[in-house]
């Protein structure tokens, strides 16, 4: 079967660079506006463990549906004005915590989501004006507006699909390393080739490995973040109340080195956490659950 021709349209908006004009200017005014750390983190879904975005936007879409579905129905209109008035309501946590996941992806996934929020924003205002219409006594008007609103907002979500499937945005991308990584022990590095402290990166049956040494402890996460796969190795140490983190190079995602937990997004998937071992002289690693 072949993709739907709407595919290539989207993804055309991918090398749109038209667009990266527009994109930084947004971008600006949501770091401005969403400024607290402790905010966007919680607009991320940091304390969940995943994008707050798709969870959220079920609201609106739910109220919107059913009030399309109680706009067929005989008698339903006046549910189908509450209905509406809640959808319109409830976008807006979702577009705040939506807006907040985008200003930190790549230039590729920043396109398709520029479209994808224009979308939604025009869904809204369409909404929005057939409650208008609705409260001036043009109810069949108002109808067609809300349709109008429903259709607009399954392009919006087709986009989001494409950003969230077919773009990787706001997934694990350290999901697949248990699955790749063979299971047992395996030779890091002699222990006297490991600097004390600093961030270093080693390979172990393909897999890139972010290596801190503290002592005689050796910390080893997978060296690819989670977030978008920036290469953690590349990254700053911060200390945090004395646990000593990684920050990453590409959008500052911070993680325990000792135990892998995220510390700060706009990640939200902890970094594989492999354990230590010194046989020797010979450090040892292994990956819980490996399966490889």
């Amino acid at each position: 079967m072949k993709p739907l021709p709407a595919l290539e349209l989207v993804t055309r908006f991918e090398e749109a660079e038209w667009l990266d004009p527009l994109a930084k200017s947004v971008r600006k005014v949501v770091l401005k506006v969403i400024k607290p750390r402790w905010a966007r983190d919680v607009l991320h879904g940091v304390p969940i463990g995943h994008p707050v975005h798709p969870l959220a936007v079920q609201v609106p879409i739910g109220a919107w549906v059913s009030a399309g579905v109680l706009d067929a129905v005989p008698g339903g209109e006046k549910a189908a004005r509450l209905l509406i008035g809640v959808g319109a309501a409830t976008v807006i946590p979702s577009a705040l915590a939506g807006f907040t996941d985008w200003s930190q992806l790549h230039p590729q996934q920043q396109r398709v989501g520029l479209v994808h929020a224009a979308a939604n924003v025009t869904a809204t205002g369409l909404y929005v004006a057939s409650l208008v219409r609705r409260a001036t006594g043009g109810e069949g008007s108002g109808k067609v507006l809300a349709y109008l609103g429903l259709a607009t907002v399954g392009a919006g979500g087709f986009l989001g699909g494409h950003l969230s499937y077919r773009q990787a945005a706001g997934v694990n991308h350290s999901e697949e390393i248990p699955h790749r990584f063979p299971a047992g022990w395996h030779p890091l590095a002699p222990l006297a080739e490991l600097p004390e402290g600093g961030l270093h990166k080693r390979d172990v049956a393909g897999i890139p490995l972010l290596v801190h040494r503290e002592g005689g402890t050796v910390n080893v996460l997978s060296d690819v973040c989670s977030h978008l796969s920036g290469p953690l190795h590349e990254g700053k140490i911060k200390d945090d109340g004395g646990d000593p983190c990684v920050v990453c190079p590409w959008h500052r995602s911070t993680f325990s080195l000792r135990t892998g937990e995220v510390r700060s997004g706009p990640a939200t998937s902890r970094q594989p956490l492999f354990e230590t071992r010194v046989t020797g002289d010979l450090v040892e690693v292994c990956l819980p659950g490996a399966d490889g």
